[in-house]
C-alpha cells in the first residue's frame, strides 16, 4: 500500500463557534490552505456560496453530504454560465493566446469549485450525514491517512470517478482486454495512439534481439502492446510510484510479468534495445498541478530529453518510436520545424512515419474554445533511427 501522506502536509487554520481550530490539509493539485474558510451547512444558499469562493473564502462543510453534493453541481452551473457579450471582449490574436486563456479560465474555475471542504476521519471515513463509503477509494489513492485532514469535495469526486476507472478498467481492443489506471495515472482512453504502436512494422533487428524499453510507462499499456507483439523482453520505466504500481498490476493481471520488467528510471533504463517507444505529454506547457504531468511537457522537456538520449540507447540497426500529437502545432505552441531540429540535433533521422486521425468526442464539440486545433489534429508515429 502507499506511504503515508501526513508528514509534509501544511495545516488549514478556521474558527467555529469562537474556538480556533486546525487539521492536515490535503490537496492533490498542491493547492495551498485557503486563508479565510467559513463554516457553512444545509442552509448556505448557492448563491452565498458561489460569492464567497469567487472572493476566495472557503466553505467547510458540517451539513448533510448530499446536500453538499447538490450545493457543488449548483455552483458548477453559475461557474459554467457563459459571460454576457460585451462590444469590449478581447478576440484572441492567435491560437496561443486562446489556448492561454482556455488555461487560465480553467484554472480560475477549478480554484473557486475547490473551495467547498469536507471533513475526512484518520481512516478515511467522512462524518457527515448521509456520506457515502470512499474509504477504500481513499485508501488507494493517498495511503494511509493516520490523522483527520480536510481537502475539497472536488478532489473527493475525482477519487470517486479513478476509483471506478480502476475497478472497470478502460477496454483495449488490440489486447482484447482491460487496462485499470490507478489514480494519478493517465488513462489509455485515446486508443489511436495504441493502433499506431500494435500496427507499425517492427524492426528486422528485433528477430534476433528481441529487447524493446517503453519509456515512461504509465499504466503499462504500451508495453503490453509490445509483448503480445512478441518482443520477447521489454523495460519498462517511469518515475512515478503511483505508474511504476499501476503497470506492474496490470502486467500481473495480463500474465506478461514476466516478460515485461517494470523500472524506476529517469528516461533510460541501463543498456541498449532494439526498440524503444516513447509516447510523452503532448503539449509544452506548464502543468497546473501533479495530475496534469501526463499531459503538459513545460518546454518539452521529456520529449527533447527522449530524442536526445534516443541514439545512445538503440543497437545498431534499431528504432525509436516517438507517438506525438501535432496539437501543439495546431495552438501554435510548438512548429513542426522545431520538432524536426530536436530530432536532426540528436543525431536522428526519420526513417517513416505514421498517422492517424483522433476519434475522441472532443473534435466534435463547436463550443470548445480550442474546437479548431483539436479538429485538425493528427497523432504520429515516427520512426526513428541514428544517423
Amino acid at each position: 500500500m502507499n506511504k503515508p501522506f501526513v508528514i509534509s502536509h501544511p495545516v488549514i487554520h478556521w474558527n467555529e463557534a469562537g474556538e480556533e481550530k486546525s487539521a492536515r490539509w490535503h490537496s492533490e493539485s498542491g493547492t495551498p490552505p485557503p486563508k479565510r474558510v467559513v463554516i457553512a451547512d444545509d442552509r448556505t444558499t448557492a448563491d452565498a456560496a458561489y460569492r464567497l469562493a469567487c472572493e476566495g473564502t472557503a466553505l467547510l462543510w458540517r451539513g448533510d453530504f448530499q446536500n453538499a453534493r447538490q450545493l457543488l453541481q449548483a455552483m458548477t452551473r453559475r461557474a459554467n454560465e457563459k459571460p454576457k457579450a460585451r462590444k469590449s471582449k478581447k478576440i484572441p490574436a492567435s491560437p496561443a493566446e486562446a489556448f492561454h486563456l482556455h488555461r487560465l479560465a480553467q484554472s480560475q474555475r477549478a480554484r473557486t469549485l475547490g473551495l467547498l471542504l469536507i471533513p475526512f476521519n484518520a481512516d478515511h471515513s467522512i462524518p457527515l450525514r448521509r456520506a457515502p463509503d470512499v474509504q477504500q477509494a481513499c485508501l488507494e489513492a493517498y495511503g494511509a491517512a493516520n490523522e483527520p485532514y480536510i481537502a475539497s469535495l472536488r478532489g473527493l469526486q475525482g477519487i470517486i470517478g479513478a476509483y471506478e476507472w480502476r475497478k472497470n478498467g478502460v477496454e483495449i481492443p488490440v489486447l482484447g482486454a482491460r487496462i485499470h489506471p490507478h489514480y494519478g495515472v493517465f488513462a489509455p482512453i485515446r486508443s489511436e495512439y495504441i493502433g499506431l504502436v500494435h500496427e507499425a512494422p517492427l524492426p528486422a533487428l528485433i528477430a534476433t534481439q528481441s529487447v524493446a524499453f517503453d519509456i515512461g510507462t504509465g499504466t503499462g499499456v504500451l508495453a503490453a502492446v509490445l509483448a503480445r507483439r512478441g518482443i520477447r523482453h521489454i523495460v519498462a520505466t517511469d518515475q512515478d510510484p503511483r505508474a511504476l504500481s499501476c503497470a506492474r498490476a496490470n502486467l500481473a493481471r495480463l500474465g506478461l510479468a514476466a516478460q515485461v520488467e517494470v523500472v524506476q528510471a529517469d528516461l533510460f533504463p541501463e543498456g541498449r534495445a532494439a526498440l524503444i517507444v516513447c509516447n510523452p505529454p503532448w503539449v509544452p506547457a506548464r502543468p497546473s498541478s501533479p495530475l496534469e504531468h501526463a499531459v503538459f511537457d513545460p518546454e518539452s522537456r521529456m520529449l527533447r530529453g527522449f530524442l536526445n538520449g534516443l541514439a545512445a540507447h538503440l543497437e545498431s540497426g534499431g528504432e525509436g518510436w516517438l507517438i506525438l500529437s501535432d496539437l501543439a502545432e495546431h495552438l501554435g505552441l510548438r512548429t513542426r520545424d522545431e520538432l524536426l531540429d530536436f530530432i536532426d540535433v540528436a543525431g536522428l533521422k526519420v526513417k517513416s512515419k505514421i498517422d492517424v486521425k483522433p476519434h475522441h468526442p472532443r473534435i466534435a464539440d463547436t463550443g470548445d474554445p480550442l474546437h479548431t486545433a483539436r479538429a485538425a489534429e493528427l497523432t504520429t508515429l515516427w520512426r526513428l533511427t541514428a544517423k
